[in-house]
Parts: C-alpha cells; structure tokens; sequence
C-alpha cells in the first residue's frame, strides 16, 4: 500500500504526465462539434514533447522507449477518455448498471484503445537513432498501431487524426491519401511543430512543408471528379422515435404511420430515404406494408430505401438490413420488391453489444447492457452489390460500418452515384457522438468523392457534396423532413482506386530507410 501511494504521488508531481494527459483531452476539441483543426498539431506536438527524455542522457533506446510507452499511455487515455465519453450516455441511460460499473467499463475501454498510441511512442523510441529517424518511425508507429486498432477485436477506428482535418484546407488530400494518409500528415505536422517551439530545429519543418506541397501538386493534377449533367431530388425522413420505443411491439405501427404520413406529401422526390431499421416489425411480417409502400413508390415513379431487420426463420439469421421499394430503374412502372430479393444491403460490420455479444452465454445474464434488444445480428458479406434505385447506384452502409474506410472502399466501383448511410444516434442522447458521427462520413466522401446522404432517427441526418464541401442538414431531436437536390459526380479519386496501398508503400519505404540509419549509426559507435 505504501510503494502505490508512493507511485501516485510521484505521478501526480510528473510534469510531463500532466502535459500527455492534457494533450490527450485537449485533442477532443479537435473533432465535431467544437472542430478546432489547427489544435490537432498542437496536441500531437505536446504528446510528443512529453514522450521525450530530455533530462536524462538517453533519448532512444530501451529504457527511453519505456517512458515513452508509459506517457504514450497517459496520452491515450486522455485522448479517448473525453474523446468517446458519448460512448458513457448508452450505458447510464440503456445498460441497466450501477454507476461505478459503468464508469468502470468504460476506464477499461479507454485503458484498452491507449494502449495504442502507447506502442506508437515505444517503437519509435526503441528504434530510432536521433531525431530524423525517430519521426519517421513515429509515422511508422502510428501507421501499424491505427491499422490494427481498426482491426483487432473486430475493430474501432474512432477518432483517428485524420478526422479532425475534415474541415480544414488539407481536407484536398481526402482524395488522394485519404484518412488514413491525413492521420500520418497530422503526425508529421505535430512532430515538426515540436521540433520547431522546443527544439529550435527548423530542418523538420521545411521537410513537412515540401512533403505536403508536393502532395498539394499530385492532388491538383490527379484530380479527376466533377460535377456530372445530371441532378436528382432526395427526401431524407427522420422519424425521431424514442429509444426505449423502438422495438416495443405495442408502437411498432404507430412508428410505421408515421414513417408513411411523413413520407406522403413527397412522393414526387426521386430517391426518398428512411433511417436504419425505420421499419422495427420483421420483413417477413411486413409484407403488406412493404407492398403498399411499394406500389405508392411505383405509382409516383420513385424509390424508397428504408432499414428493416430481416428474421430468417428457417436458418434463424437475424440480419440489419437496407431494402429498396419502388422503381429499380428509371422509367419502371412496376414495383419489384420481394422478399429475399437481390436488391437489398446487410450489414456486415456488427457493433459489439449493440449488435453481437462475445461470450453471450456468459455475459447475457450479468446486465442489461449485455442483453439489449435486436443483439443477436448475423453478418451480411463484406463485399457486396450496390442498391438500385429509381437509375441509381447507391453505396451502402448502416451506421457503425462508416467508420471503416476499407468497407465502405471495398463495396465502391465507378458508377457508383451516391453514399448512403443510415443510423440511430438515439442511443447516445445530446453528446458529440453524433457530431463525430457525421464528420466521419463527411471524410467517407470527400475520400470516394461521391455525394453524401446520411439519414438517422433523430439526428444527424443530411447531405453533404465533397466538392463544394456544403452540407445541409435537419436539427436534431425532431420529426422532420428534408427535400434537396443532389448534384451527381463523375470519376474516380486516386483513393476510390488504390485505396490505402500509396500510403503503405510509403510508409514501408521510411520505415526501411529508419532502420538502415539506425543500423549504420550502431555500426560508427562500436
């Protein structure tokens, strides 16, 4: 007890604890809402600062790469402590546990996710051999540990950096590095910002402003999207259905009433869109809503894309999926939705508890939280067809699947016309996880340079065009409806092409070439 105490009060006089800590929280201000992008390389630059030994005569090596493991950690949880505090509102509010188990799960969550950035700084620190080396291995670092967070244990690539450039000038890369790449340009920016304010080291600085320059120049002459001839009318319906309502079976058709009244006065919109699961019956007992719907679609030579869970009786599949009702092609004056049809989208990233629970048997009977309606999905395939409706091509996903570049990137193909993605916030109450929400499709577009439709029960539903980097959206926590006319795009971004692979490439090139500095630098000091 008395070596703990004695450790915590060390802690708490550590300076550069503090400074990582800081760094960690101050970077949530960098994202949606508050989306205070320039602060982004201030936070990196003092995660980085706070990374280093200074006072100590060793920099690099093992024992530096311990501390820069332990800050790196500290980062970590500052970073995603206040950064995913949304995630806290869905336990409190639908998890049915006491407080301090909730609080507790949710430390463990972000103790998990810094353990990240805490390999990041280690690597780097272990293997570099000055300060060159070092922020290439940071980039290194980053690269692989980002990759894996986004993979590992199904994966939750929130809050990369990258996002937080969403809406500021270097968002023009989107299309060429992507996300992925903007992270590491962030990175770059914090380590050469570092350089520069406690270092006094301008070499950093004009490598990153070269680097990004010549960036700037492929982006300007790759550039291949624009505006095609064609315009379409879209209908975004937002139900704003309570949570605790949704899956009651006593308002399933008051819910869908209200969908349908909502819908009624627009049927002249070419594409009309519900949110994820909009309809809460199961297909299969929905037929004949699905065919009213269908027909009135048909009758005003429409489509409507709506979420609905399909329960597949005889496998006993449960999937959360995205129909079409209405016209497939234009011109069609038939309705051609069945059952089991081809024209249909299931989701295939699942949200862990939301949507699946590992260990079910388990963990089911302890609470609530583990035993949540409509939490026993099936996964749809990873790759799959574009809806079609009423001429167009649309590029699914629902919710949580946004989040994931490679997904979204692997289901696109050159005539795809709009991004669609559905969801329900509902869960996560006036928190920013919304906001973060919608920035993170916002990056999908600008990235596939596609137009983006994003509709949600209660918020944030809207349109976003990459091109002109306008969005136009509905206020949260109302049953609303919003008519706008989308300008279609043409071409393919470098990015829709080769997705990450330039990046990797990239990143394997300075890695190698790190590594042979640090070697050579062994050699010179035996």
């Amino acid at each position: 007890m008395k070596t703990l105490l004695t450790n915590c009060l060390h802690l708490a006089k550590d300076i550069k604890a503090w400074l990582a800590l800081v760094a960690g929280l101050f970077l949530t201000l960098c994202y949606a809402p508050f989306e205070i992008w320039p602060l982004t390389f201030a936070c990196l630059a003092l995660a980085i600062y706070s990374t280093h030994t200074h006072n100590s005569g060793q920099q690099y090596g093992k024992l530096a790469s311990k501390r820069a493991a332990k800050y790196g950690f500290i980062f970590g949880l500052g970073w995603f402590g206040a950064g995913i505090s949304w995630v806290h509102v869905s336990i409190a509010t639908f998890g049915g546990m006491p407080l301090v188990a909730s609080v507790l799960l949710m430390v463990l969550l972000c103790a998990y996710l810094a353990i990240y950035p805490a390999l990041a700084f280690m690597f780097a620190t272990r293997f570099a051999s000055g300060p060159s080396s070092y922020g290439l291995l940071l980039l290194s670092g980053f690269a692989v540990t980002e990759y894996l967070r986004g993979v590992v244990l199904t994966g939750f690539p929130w809050l990369s950096f990258g996002y937080t450039q969403t809406d500021s000038p270097l968002n023009l890369l989107a299309p060429v590095i992507g996300e992925f790449g903007l992270t590491l340009v962030c990175i770059a920016i914090g380590f050469a910002l570092y350089r520069l304010l406690f270092i006094r080291d301008f070499k950093a600085t004009a490598a990153t402003v070269i680097s990004i320059a010549l960036l700037f120049a492929i982006t300007h002459y790759t550039r291949n999207n624009s505006y095609s001839d064609k315009t379409i009318s879209a209908l975004l319906v937002q139900g704003n259905i309570k949570q605790h309502l949704r899956f009651d079976p006593s308002e399933f058709w008051t819910t869908m009433s209200k969908y349908q009244d909502m819908t009624r006065p627009h049927w002249d919109a070419d594409l009309i869109v519900w949110p994820e699961a909009a309809v809460p019956e199961i297909e299969a007992l929905a037929d004949s809503y699905l065919a009213g719907l269908d027909s009135a679609a048909s009758f005003n030579n429409t489509a409507l894309i709506t979420g609905i869970v399909d329960y597949q009786r005889d496998t006993k599949a449960i999937f959360n999926t995205l129909i079409v009702l209405g016209n497939k092609e234009q011109g069609d004056e038939h309705g051609h939705y069945q059952y089991l049809g081809k024209n249909r989208y299931q989701k295939h990233q699942l949200l862990p508890i939301g949507e699946f629970v590992p260990f079910e048997d388990i963990l089911r009977p302890i609470a609530p939280l583990f035993d949540l309606p409509m939490s026993s999905f099936s996964r749809g395939d990873q790759i799959q067809n574009n809806l079609r409706a009423n001429g167009l091509n649309i590029l699914p996903a629902i919710c949580y699947e946004i989040a994931f570049a490679d997904l979204v990137r692997g289901n696109y193909h050159n005539e795809s016309d709009i991004l669609f993605t559905v969801s329900n916030d509902a869960w996560f109450g006036a928190s920013h996880g919304p906001h973060q929400h919608m920035q993170i499709a916002r990056m999908r577009a600008l990235e596939l340079q596609r137009p983006l439709i994003r509709v949600t029960n209660n918020g944030i539903s809207g349109v976003y065009d990459p091109i002109s980097q306008i969005q136009v959206s509905m206020p949260q926590f109302e049953a609303d409806t919003l008519k706008v006319n989308i300008k279609l795009i043409q071409g393919d971004s470098i990015y829709s092409q080769y997705g990450n692979l330039p990046v990797w490439l990239f990143i394997f090139s300075i890695t190698i070439a790190a590594l042979i500095v640090k070697f050579k630098y062994k050699d010179n000091h035996r």
